[in-house]
């Protein structure tokens, strides 16, 4: 676990750097959303050199919003230089599948957090390789995100929550104090995990569900107050 600092990560606070090179995986909408992220870093002063997508599905153009696609995690694979890559891939399952594949030693997963998200040493938040931090989003103090965690627009995270590996907020997803979720947890829009809930490994709470008592892990829960879908 790597804990980050506000004075350590926000670009406005330290010197100008040389460019890093760096690609995104994930070809699609995300992927472009992310673009914009690292648009908005550079703009805060980071030195993000941003070379290309990659994906395992070939996007149906060559490029993508200006930039080229580049191939698959296989061809990523064969990078002969160090190159940070950002993995924009919305699903908790599959996002945590192609970091599987992506093996090269010469690669690396920074986090990547909005220039306008505070995060401050004093909040003691501790954040995993490779997480990615959209716009809006609030964390409170006490916090530890696990690798690969991803945070969409305007999300709000409470004091002494944790959420493992691989996690996946979508916007606006709330986890109230002391929350915990299992790695591979998906929080769909507007889903909202009330203090000191925990949700199992891999379960999926759909768009706008209160989570109000403990979830087992692997399933789907819906609703006010969010129950498992039987099947």
């Amino acid at each position: 676990m790597t804990q980050l600092f506000f004075s350590d990560y926000h670009p406005s606070e330290r010197p100008a750097v040389a460019p890093q090179p760096l690609v995104i995986f994930g070809a699609g909408g995300l992927g472009r959303e992310v673009l914009v992220l690292l648009h908005q870093l550079n703009e805060a002063g980071a030195g993000w050199d941003v070379r290309g997508f990659y994906d395992d599905q070939p996007p149906a153009t060559p490029t993508i919003a200006g930039l080229p696609y580049l191939g698959t995690a296989h061809d990523l694979n064969q990078t002969s230089e160090p190159l940070a890559v950002a993995v924009a891939v919305g699903s908790s399952a599959s996002r945590a599948a192609v970091v599987a594949r992506l093996m090269s030693p010469q690669l690396a997963f920074p986090a990547l957090v909005h220039p306008r998200v505070r995060l401050a040493s004093s909040q003691r938040v501790a954040l995993g390789a490779g997480c990615i931090i959209q716009q809006g989003c609030i964390l409170t103090c006490d916090i530890t995100l696990g690798r690969f965690v991803f945070l969409n627009l305007g999300c709000t995270i409470g004091h002494d929550a944790v959420l493992e590996d691989f996690c996946s907020l979508m916007p606006h997803a709330n986890i109230s104090g002391a929350a915990r979720l299992g790695a591979g947890v998906y929080l769909g829009t507007n889903a909202t995990v009330i203090q000191g809930v925990r949700v199992g490994a891999g379960t999926t709470v759909g768009a706008g569900a209160v989570v109000v008592r403990e979830l087992p892990a692997g399933v789907t829960a819906v609703g006010v107050p969010a129950r498992p879908i039987i099947k």
